[in-house]
């Protein structure tokens, strides 16, 4: 936004010095030119005098060290008889006009402007034929005269007035950015951690001063929805402890010890799932709403978890693992739990000897894990990463938590057949 403000102010500033100044240089080249025709003009006064009382060869003299004089006026005498004395001895329509009515003009030649005066000699020189024509040609003024430095001056006064406009305008700016720049920093950290803080006083604009008061009212709210969901969960917990302590006392007393055993295990097996929905109801306050997680060294870690477990079957056991990889949008146990199902599924649903084979391969944008084995492969059609199909008589729900932390993440889960003979599933897990 400011840099898109001061481009704009440059643009403007720029178009408006333009207007302003290209008028002003050419003014300052008229002016010049005609501060020249007033010089030139004087010289014409001293010219005819000496043209009016002298003979040819005094004036040719006079004329020739006047030009040498000065590079930009020549002066030439054009006499009736065709004799010229100066630097152009040719005569055109505008010399004889000059000559013929006796009037003065200046007229506008290539590179700059020439004055005609008729000069009467007294006697019979006010014939046209007898009347000699002085000519004066003034040069434009160049860069090299007064008007170059008249330009230069103009540049750098337009240059200085661009660059402390743009110097105001950045500052105007930034006390518009800077407070909106606080505001976008504040937001970006609401994400980041499971404590939302309050937004600090914000100056500037009463728009952004708004704008900070309703993201206040929502940080607000937020922390009193999650303080309500923390106190829901606390409570849920705590009212399922004690009907389900009154059922396991009760189990007890059955006599049948089959099923005091199915009913101790559906208890448990109730227990443990109130347990992992509390826990996941706590997952936010635990690692934050956007937690980061060094992938790589959690995913080496619970490889070299399992692999005492290969040891003791015999199973051929490879690992090709990265050593070290970007930060990943997914939380520790998240990560460990993938893993883990990874491996339980080689380890439950193929034979003690069948080879495996773990791939970690990490980029800058994120890392692919994958699994291969020489067991029996995955069933023709199966959807391994939807809920309750597993076609080994398992739940299913293993592969598809996975699918839902590569997801997460911004990646995805896929299986296939492997060049080993079994099945083959890749994990793709992105940092944003």
């Amino acid at each position: 936004m400011r840099r898109s403000l001061l481009v704009t102010a440059a643009a403007a500033i720029s178009m408006v010095l333009l207007a302003m100044l290209v008028p002003m240089a050419i003014l300052v080249r008229s002016y010049a030119l005609e501060d020249r025709l007033a010089r030139a003009a004087l010289e014409v006064q001293a010219v005819e005098t000496v043209v009016s009382g002298q003979d040819e060869g005094i004036v040719g003299q006079y004329v020739d060290k006047l030009n040498r004089d000065d590079e930009d006026r020549q002066v030439t005498v054009l006499y009736p008889d065709g004799v010229g004395i100066g630097p152009d001895p040719s005569e055109d329509d505008k010399v004889l006009d000059a000559r013929n009515t006796g009037r003065a003009r200046v007229d506008d030649v290539a590179g700059g402007s020439q004055i005609l005066v008729p000069v009467s000699r007294g006697g019979n020189s006010a014939l046209p034929s007898l009347t000699p024509v002085i000519r004066v040609v003034v040069a434009e003024p160049g860069l090299t005269s007064v008007v170059g430095l008249a330009w230069g001056l103009l540049a750098v006064l337009g240059l200085t007035l661009l660059a402390g406009s743009l110097v105001v305008v950045d500052r105007l700016g930034r006390s518009f950015v800077q407070p909106i720049r606080r505001l976008a920093d504040h937001t970006q950290t609401l994400g980041r951690s499971g404590a939302v803080q309050p937004l600090a006083s914000v100056e500037g604009p009463a728009e952004v001063r708004e704008l900070a008061g309703a993201v206040d009212r929502l940080v607000g709210r937020i922390q009193l929805l999650l303080a309500r969901e923390r106190e829901s969960v606390a409570d849920l917990s705590h009212r399922l402890r004690t009907p389900v302590t009154a059922l396991r006392l009760r189990v007890e007393t059955v006599a049948d010890d089959d099923l005091r055993e199915r009913l101790g295990s559906d208890l448990d097996s109730l227990q443990a799932t109130v347990d992992e929905i509390v826990r996941e109801a706590r997952r936010s306050e635990r690692e934050g709403l956007d937690p980061r997680t060094d992938a790589v060294a959690v995913v080496t870690e619970r490889v070299r978890h399992w692999e005492p477990l290969a040891e003791d079957q015999g199973r051929p056991w490879t690992t090709d693992l990265a050593t070290s990889g970007p930060l990943l949008r997914a939380s520790r146990a998240d990560l460990e739990a993938l893993v883990d199902v990874l491996l339980d599924n080689v380890f439950s649903h193929t034979p003690d000897d069948a080879a495996v084979r773990i791939t970690l391969a990490a980029s800058d944008d994120g890392l692919e894990l994958v699994v291969d084995d020489a067991g029996p492969g995955l069933p023709a059609g199966l959807d391994v990463t939807g809920r309750g199909e597993s076609g080994a008589g398992s739940t299913g729900l293993g592969l598809s938590i996975a699918a839902r932390t590569a997801e997460d993440s911004g990646g995805a889960l896929g299986a296939g057949a492997s060049d080993m003979g079994g099945a083959r599933v890749a994990v793709t897990l992105r940092t944003a």
